[in-house]
């Protein structure tokens, strides 16, 4: 089969690679429909987070199982599934208080001797920990089968962020970052009552996204500017719940700086030059919360997908650019270049 893999930093190819077979009898073997390449997969891309020469990448993907081993009990083949972007046994204690990301069993797709969900199959341990159904009919639904891949990653770590941030009814949240996951990030606060929702973002492509996503307000500025004016917008206080999607200590001062006095944060950007971005003083004295990290999505996934599938949220318009796989390394390109927002590839 063919599949996406990393051989050095800018250097992303489409190769043949074994086919995936079942392992252990807790595996499927699954056939790609829809992928898509993640901002956190640029950091790769440009050599900030080593990879070996070789290494299979990509981590959102949804498809149709192709063989289940003889353990798996919730699925067959044909089943329509999408996967979280990390698989787990759905039965230790972490996937039983929901941080699936935990799991002692679990891993990332991707990871050194893992199938990456950027190719045209995906051996799945621990299917019935790990897969969601979804309806069959949503396969020949193209809006609705790209909507539906956002489940794998953005939609439930922007959720995650704003559950974080402490989103409630009538709030007002500020989202740093206007990368697919600070849109998804507006999209649940919307979704959670926010009465006021501040974007920070200066590409007009995505501040208007962000509109449609149920901003109220976007500011353009970056650094002391946003901050004094996002206060300015609220009155000189900051913002509820702030929703930090960048992951540099830049974008973390940020959040800071427009966060109110007893309010939350919610971070879920992968760090990256972030160490130095918090000054635990400033954070205590103005009693403020810093809450997130890595998203269970898997554990989202049952609550966010009957809002996907009746289009109470749509996701779907953070995918801006469609390729093949051959397409694919030119959609890096793209993305690190920012001329793509989030590349959803149908192999």
């Amino acid at each position: 089969m063919r599949a996406t893999v990393i051989h050095a930093p800018h250097d992303i190819r489409v190769e043949e690679v074994p086919d995936p077979v079942i392992q252990q009898p807790t595996d499927v073997v699954l056939r790609v429909l829809r992928a898509c390449i993640c901002g956190s997969d640029l950091w790769a891309y440009r050599g900030e987070s080593a990879r070996q020469p070789g290494q299979r990448i990509g981590h959102e993907f949804l498809g149709i199982v192709e063989e289940a081993g003889s353990e798996v009990r919730g699925f067959s083949a044909g089943d329509l599934v999408v996967a979280p972007f990390v698989w787990s046994d759905g039965t230790c204690a972490y996937c039983a208080e929901g941080l699936t990301t935990s799991c002692p069993q679990g891993g990332f797709w991707g990871s050194v001797g893992s199938d990456g969900g950027q190719g045209e199959a995906v051996r799945v341990p621990f299917a019935d920990g790990t897969l969601v159904a979804l309806p069959a009919a949503a396969a020949s639904d193209d809006r609705l089968l790209t909507a539906l891949l956002a489940l794998s990653d953005v939609l439930g770590t922007g959720h995650h962020a704003a559950v974080g941030a402490g989103v409630r009814a009538g709030s007002t949240v500020a989202v740093v970052g206007d990368g697919a996951v600070g849109l998804c990030g507006v999209m649940a606060a919307k979704r959670l009552g926010a009465e006021r929702i501040i974007a920070l973002g200066r590409h007009a492509a995505r501040t208007d996204i962000a509109r449609d996503f149920g901003a109220t307000d976007v500011v353009a500025e970056r650094g002391d500017a946003a901050v004094a004016a996002v206060r300015e917008l609220l009155g000189g206080e900051g913002a509820h719940s702030v929703i930090e999607a960048v992951g540099t200590e830049q974008s973390m001062r940020t959040a800071v700086g427009i966060t109110r006095d007893g309010g939350a944060i919610g971070y879920v950007g992968v760090p990256h030059g972030s160490g130095t971005g918090l000054d635990l003083g400033d954070m205590f004295n103005r009693n403020i919360a810093l809450r997130g990290g890595v998203a269970p999505v898997r554990t989202y996934i049952p609550e966010l997908l009957p809002d996907v599938l009746d289009g109470t949220i749509d996701p779907s318009p953070v995918f801006d650019l469609s390729v093949g796989l051959d397409g694919v390394p030119a959609g890096y390109k793209a993305m690190d270049g920012r001329t793509a927002l989030k590349v959803l590839i149908t192999p």
